[in-house]
């Protein structure tokens, strides 16, 4: 893999990334979370911080109505249940015909048969994005040498990159390989993202957070999913950096992150956004 290289200030990522978060801001989409329960709180507030609607509707019931006036939809599989999979493959076809964008969390794949078979169900129906771990996306293309870990990676993100490509390629989608760097491609193009610390790993559904942050970041920007991603995570893992500098560990960096993510100014965006060409 190509070394990684942080753009220089005059070129064009810090200004991109201050733009895409204006027009969330401006816009407040409204992204539509079929999500686990340890999620929930973490999501809705991350979303709410930076701009967005959040909506955590998934009984079958209300799908077809909500998703089709919902900006965006996020898909993820952390909690399981015969009842939620049809909501979350129903919301996903509509969102589909209604062309608007959905991503995919494969929390915990290949942790057992039933999990993976139905991620690859929902793959089928075409996400824009799939954004996991390092163990979860090999897990998905069958890469994996050891099974995963609960819903924590036992790889880096770099272990991921060709399994990342290939997945993107068969599923025609983009995918977004959390780690130390965050990688991101449509099969041909990757781009790294080096904003972020290591203690957010310490925050249950921090990665959660992330793709629904991704959601309502592609749903202002659907022409640019490649980059709209990156951008997401990189604003996030700012926020993250922003918030470590008050914290004095995981509980405290969690209120600091989502009061950073909603203070996010023009200066920090356009200076400290790293995000990079592979």
């Amino acid at each position: 893999m190509a070394s990684f290289r942080e753009f220089s200030r005059t070129e064009s990522w810090g200004s991109e990334a201050w733009k895409a978060l204006c027009k969330v801001r401006e816009t407040t989409p409204l992204v539509q979370c079929i999500t686990n329960f340890v999620s929930m709180d973490i999501m809705a507030n991350s979303l709410l911080a930076a701009g967005a609607s959040p909506a955590m509707v998934h009984a079958i019931e209300e799908i077809l109505e909500f998703t089709s006036l919902s900006s965006a939809l996020c898909i993820n599989i952390g909690t399981l249940s015969p009842d939620w999979i049809f909501s979350m493959k129903a919301a996903a076809i509509r969102a589909n015909e209604c062309q608007k964008p959905w991503v995919l969390d494969p929390v915990g794949v290949g942790a057992t048969r039933f999990r993976t078979e139905k991620c690859i169900e929902l793959i089928n129906l075409k996400p824009c994005v799939i954004r996991g771990n390092a163990s979860e996306i090999m897990a998905v293309v069958g890469a994996s040498i050891a099974p995963t870990k609960g819903v924590d990676s036992t790889r880096s993100s770099t272990d991921a990159l060709e399994a990342a490509k290939e997945l993107a390629r068969a599923a025609q989608t983009v995918v977004a390989v959390s780690g130390a760097v965050d990688l991101v491609t449509d099969g041909k193009r990757v781009l790294g993202v080096s904003n972020g610390v290591a203690l957010m790993q310490r925050i249950t559904a921090t990665g959660c957070a992330v793709t629904a942050l991704i959601a309502a970041f592609v749903s202002v920007n659907p022409n640019r999913v490649l980059e709209s991603t990156a951008i997401a995570l990189a604003l996030f893992g700012l926020a993250g950096e922003l918030g470590a500098e008050k914290a004095s560990g995981p509980a405290s960096l969690r209120m600091h992150l989502i009061d950073a993510l909603h203070m996010l100014d023009e200066a920090s965006v356009m200076n400290r956004v790293r995000i990079a060409q592979l």
